[in-house]
C-alpha cells in the first residue's frame, strides 16, 4: 500500500502544470509587452509580422479562426489595426471582443496633427488619460479622435503592461501574481531604457527632420525631439500633390537634416521629396520589421528608433 501511495504521489508530481492561456497579440510591440508580462508562464502568438503595415493588413480564414479560439487577444485598437476592428466581436471570432490597449487606464493620448508640417513640441503638455467613452464614440463614427500610435511612449507601455497583467489574471487566476510581478519588472526595465535614450538623443534633439507617416509623436513628445512634418498622414494614406509640396517647403524652411522612410512602405516618395535638398534619407521602423519577437522586443524597438535618429541627424547615416 505504501509503495502504491508513493507511486501515485510521484505521478502527481510528474503531471504537467496547467496549460497557459492561449493569447494572441496583434503587432510586434504589443507582442513584446505581452511576452514580458507572461514571462515563464507561456508565450503569446504574434498575429502580424513587423514587415506588414498595421494599417493595411488583411487576415486569412485560418488566422480569423485562430482568433476565435484564443482566450485573450490584445490589440492597440482605436482603428489602428483597421481590419481587426471590423471583425472584433463578430460571429467569425465567436463573438469575442478584443482587449484594446489604447483604452487601458493610464494611457495618455495625443490629438491628431493636421497637414504635412507642424510646430515642434506643439502637444508637449496636451497628453491626457484616455476616456473610454470617447474611444467608443470614435469607433462608432469611424473617425479617429486621437493618435493611435500610443505604444511609442514608454510611459504608455507601462500602463499597457499593467492592463495586460490584469486581463491575463482574469483568464488565468493561478498565475495572477506572476503576471503582476512581471509587469512591474517590465516597467522598471523601461525606466532604464528611457534614460539611455534620453542621453543618446541629447546631441541631436533640436535638429529638424521629416518622417514618412505621422506615427511618432508619442516618441517625439516623450524625448523632446524636433520633428517638422510627415509625408503621409496618421493612417499612412498616399499623400496628395499638395501635401508633398507642403513637405518640400518645410524641408527648405527648416533645413531639415533627414527624411525618414519606413521598411513597411515603398521609399519612392521619400526620394521624391528630398530631391534637390540637402536632407539625408534615414529609416525609422515603428513596428520592428527585423526584430525577433519576444520579451525584449519592445525595448529594442525603442532603442532602434533612437539609434536611427541619432545616426542620421548626427550625419553618420
Amino acid at each position: 500500500m505504501r509503495l502504491l501511495a508513493t507511486s501515485f504521489a510521484a505521478l502527481l508530481c510528474a503531471s504537467p502544470a496547467l496549460a497557459a492561456p492561449k493569447v494572441i497579440a496583434s503587432v510586434v510591440p504589443v507582442h513584446g509587452i505581452v511576452s514580458a508580462v507572461m514571462g515563464d508562464v507561456g508565450q503569446p502568438e504574434l498575429l502580424l509580422s513587423g514587415a506588414m503595415s498595421e494599417h493595411r493588413a488583411t487576415f486569412t480564414a485560418t488566422q480569423i479562426a485562430g482568433l476565435g479560439k484564443a482566450d485573450v487577444v490584445f490589440i492597440i485598437g482605436h482603428g489602428l489595426e483597421a481590419k481587426l476592428a471590423q471583425i472584433s466581436g463578430s460571429e467569425s471570432v465567436n463573438g469575442k471582443a478584443f482587449v484594446e490597449l489604447s483604452e487601458a487606464p493610464g494611457v495618455k493620448t495625443l490629438p491628431i496633427r493636421e497637414g504635412g508640417a507642424w510646430d515642434a513640441h506643439a502637444h508637449e503638455e496636451e497628453g491626457h488619460d484616455h476616456d473610454h467613452g470617447h474611444g467608443e464614440e470614435a469607433h462608432a463614427e469611424g473617425v479617429l479622435s486621437f493618435d493611435p500610435h500610443v505604444w511609442l511612449d514608454p510611459g504608455n507601455a507601462k500602463a499597457m503592461a499593467i492592463a495586460v497583467a490584469a486581463e491575463l489574471a482574469k483568464a488565468d487566476p493561478a498565475n495572477g501574481a506572476a503576471y503582476e510581478a512581471n509587469a512591474k519588472a517590465f516597467a522598471a526595465s523601461l525606466d532604464k531604457t528611457s534614460a539611455e535614450i534620453t542621453a543618446s538623443l541629447a546631441p541631436v534633439k533640436d535638429k529638424p527632420y521629416i518622417v514618412f507617416h505621422d506615427a511618432y509623436q508619442y516618441f517625439e513628445n516623450r524625448f523632446g525631439l524636433n520633428a517638422a512634418g510627415s509625408i503621409s498622414d496618421i493612417s499612412a494614406q498616399a499623400p496628395s500633390a499638395e501635401r508633398l509640396s507642403e513637405v518640400r517647403r518645410k524641408i527648405a524652411e527648416t533645413k531639415a537634416a533627414c527624411v525618414f522612410r519606413e521598411p513597411q512602405y515603398d521609399s519612392k516618395v521619400v526620394n521624391t521629396v528630398i530631391e534637390g535638398s540637402s536632407a539625408r534619407e534615414g529609416v525609422l521602423d515603428p513596428l520592428g520589421a527585423e526584430l525577433t519577437p519576444g520579451p525584449h522586443a519592445y525595448q529594442q524597438l525603442l532603442l532602434n528608433l533612437a539609434a536611427s535618429l541619432k545616426a542620421c541627424l548626427g550625419g553618420s547615416a
